[in-house]
């Protein structure tokens, strides 16, 4: 290798090359070298890049005031986070999401990236640890056992307020779908059987106050995560740190960030719990099932054209088949559907990695991080897609609707109040039977007059509550 692009820095196990234009060093450099995982890199969730410089900035901050480091080094930490958190630097955290070692290379790819900024603002080289060390400086009274998991804490905050302004939109979209055809009849089914009729309003309106509800769960799920432990340390004990560093940096932390974060009462409970990160995964895979849920019956709806339910038509994004001219998949359902499935089978890795802790700390949160970060980030970006390429350009075959309701024998229970279940039986047995329709069924067995059935199936009576005594 060529040593003018290389810097010679050491660790425990010894020197190592470094790339000498790289801001990370050498144990940002033994992650690089060990873990080849997956596909995911930290530069890859810039959330998760500002949040971790946001820690440090608090720390650096909440140090000086309490004379744990010079004035001059801690305004070049704060300084270098500050270029972080504004975008800065993003591309010098090319760490693999899936690692060992309790989040130690996220933690120490921060430290370094950050000292050596920071070396650089106050007139050294980087590499030049003695001026300001990613140990000493930056990591100053903290360990990667509070860091790591405020950060990654921080970074599911940020991310749940956008996966919630992405829901609020589909929700939106869902209502005005909903407006649209709050005065087109179709039949309800349960069981996928034909029920009773509904208006492909209410179906629609549906949808939206069913996931109206999982902002409400999202939110107070993520609330849990504003509870943090920095100045806990390696196993909540506080060693190494001064007294009042941990509420000092949780106030500036809070003041830095603009979310409000709380110290928990309790940090040598608090270092292992993984707790909020499943309830949290929770509220995820409940709002992943309804998602999903809803996308098969948007399938089921488009179903067809000419064999199916044919109730809507979902916009056409992309031929259907390689071997079958004119075929066209309900593709975006598919795909949100894929995603979901992906949400659930996250959950149960959360729920095993939390499960896994042992004793004063839980080495498994970077696969808890991974999984947490994948599942709001693809359910962000699904949700938009759902709503931009599926939900909006949805248009209804009100005849088709129609017509279905007209010939269902479904609507018989319309009857029951008038002629009892036992007559409608009969009658819907008949129908199922002749083909006939039930209104003329009705009809040629005097069973009630044209204006009485006219009255007992009228649309509107048939889609909401209705007080049929005074019909009789």
């Amino acid at each position: 290798m060529d040593s003018a692009n290389y810097r010679i820095e050491s660790d425990l196990l010894g020197e190592l090359e470094v790339p000498v234009d790289a801001y990370y060093g050498v144990q940002t450099q033994r992650a690089l070298n060990n873990y080849h995982v997956s596909a995911n890199h930290m530069s890859d969730y810039p959330d998760f890049v500002v949040s971790i410089a946001y820690v440090k900035w608090a720390a650096a901050l909440a140090n000086e005031e309490l004379g744990a480091l010079p004035h001059d080094v801690a305004q070049a930490i704060a300084a270098a986070c500050k270029e972080i958190v504004e975008g800065a630097f993003v591309d010098q955290f090319p760490i693999d999401m899936m690692q060992g070692g309790a989040g130690t290379s996220v933690n120490m790819n921060a430290n370094e990236v950050i000292a050596n900024r920071a070396l650089e603002l106050m007139g050294h080289k980087k590499g030049e640890y003695k001026f300001c060390s990613p140990n000493d400086h930056v990591n100053c009274a903290q360990s990667t056992n509070d860091a790591y998991p405020t950060a990654i804490k921080y970074t599911f905050i940020r991310m749940n307020k956008k996966l919630v302004a992405n829901l609020a939109k589909l929700i939106e979209a869902l209502s005005k779908k909903g407006k649209e055809y709050e005065n087109i009849i179709k039949m309800g089914r349960t069981q996928l059987q034909d029920a009773v009729p509904m208006t492909a309003g209410q179906e629609f309106m549906a949808f939206a106050h069913s996931l109206e509800k999982e902002i409400e769960n999202l939110n107070c799920n993520a609330a849990m995560l504003h509870e943090i432990n920095m100045g806990g340390t390696a196993i909540g004990t506080g060693i190494n740190a001064v007294p009042g560093f941990s509420e000092l940096c949780t106030q500036k932390m809070t003041e830095l960030c603009g979310d409000k974060m709380e110290l928990a009462a309790d940090l040598v409970e608090a270092t292992p719990d993984t707790a909020d990160y499943v309830s949290y995964s929770g509220a995820l895979k409940r709002l992943a099932v309804k998602l999903s849920k809803i996308c098969n019956d948007l399938r089921l709806m488009g179903s067809g054209p000419c064999c199916g339910l044919h109730e809507i038509n979902l916009p056409p994004m992309a031929p259907g088949s390689s071997i079958m001219p004119g075929k066209v998949n309900p593709v975006i359902p598919e795909v949100t559907n894929q995603v979901c499935f992906k949400v659930i089978g996250n959950d149960t890795a959360i729920m095993m990695a939390a499960e896994a802790g042992q004793l004063q700390l839980n080495v498994m949160e970077p696969v808890i991080t991974e999984c947490l970060i994948e599942s709001i980030s693809w359910l962000t970006n699904v949700i938009d897609i759902l709503r931009v390429k599926c939900i909006e350009g949805i248009t209804i075959n009100k005849e088709r609707c129609e017509e279905m309701v007209k010939h269902s024998i479904g609507i018989v229970t319309a009857l029951n109040p008038y002629i009892g279940y036992k007559t409608s039986t009969k009658v819907a047995k008949e129908a199922l039977a002749t083909g006939k329709s039930v209104y003329d069924i009705v009809l040629e067995n005097g069973i009630m007059t044209k204006e009485k059935l006219d009255e007992a199936l009228d649309p509107k009576h048939m889609v909401e509550s209705h007080d049929y005594t005074k019909d009789r």
